[in-house]
């Protein structure tokens, strides 16, 4: 008897399928909005990580991505979609930290407009070449000090930070439309997301999961 020849293999297949196997596993750990789930499905995250590291592109880890900068793990950044989801659209939307780029792309499929800043140029630029394929019309990226915002496209319904800082930035707050909402991981060596929600003149704050990330920067390079 002839064994069959198996079925061929390509990395383009591998990757769809440890992309469902990943969005298995939030659905495990607990993610329930089936909008964030559909947008981490629709973004191919080993595209945004070095060739070398792409065969643990959908583990549920941070990857190193250059610079001292790391992409954060899939549970993280679909539980921060989650949080700022939560009972409302993101509509315009300004991540600070684009890193890069996979949170904006994954942001790119649930808000009305995202504004991406980096503070450092090289990595930046990185990120436009990884985007470039997805061809995401509603998705602008600059390089500039994320701790000023982006005032010149203020005010943003939705403010997402990648980067940890001791306080809020000030700048940031301000810039947030009236019922916007922002998180941001705050601490010095102990971290926790951080959900800043505006109400007219009148911010409120609630804590949430204990998180690791970079720090947050002022300037650029």
């Amino acid at each position: 008897m002839i064994n069959p020849m198996p079925s061929p293999r390509t990395p383009a297949l591998d990757a769809v399928r440890a992309r469902a196997r990943m969005i298995e596993r939030l659905r495990m750990q607990g993610i329930r909005n089936e909008k964030v789930l559909a947008a981490m499905a629709a973004i191919p995250r080993h595209q945004f990580v070095e060739k070398g590291l792409a065969f643990n592109a959908y583990d549920d880890s941070a990857l190193p991505i250059g610079w001292q900068q790391t992409i954060s793990q899939p549970f993280v950044v679909a539980r921060m979609i989650e949080i700022l989801c939560n009972g409302r659209e993101l509509g315009r939307t300004l991540e600070v930290g684009a890193g890069c780029g996979y949170q904006a792309a994954v942001l790119s499929q649930l808000a009305s407009e995202v504004y991406a800043v980096e503070r450092l140029k090289m990595l930046l630029d990185r990120a436009r070449e990884n985007l470039r394929p997805l061809r995401l019309p509603n998705l602008r990226l600059k390089c500039s000090d994320g701790t000023l915002g982006l005032p010149e496209a203020a005010p943003f319904d939705t403010i997402v930070v990648a980067a940890g800082g001791i306080k809020v930035p000030p700048d940031l707050k301000t810039q947030l439309a009236s019922e916007g909402r922002m998180l941001i991981p705050v601490g010095d060596i102990d971290q926790r997301l951080l959900l800043v929600e505006r109400q007219g003149s009148v911010f409120k704050e609630s804590w949430h999961e204990a998180v690791r990330f970079v720090p947050l920067l002022t300037g650029t390079e």
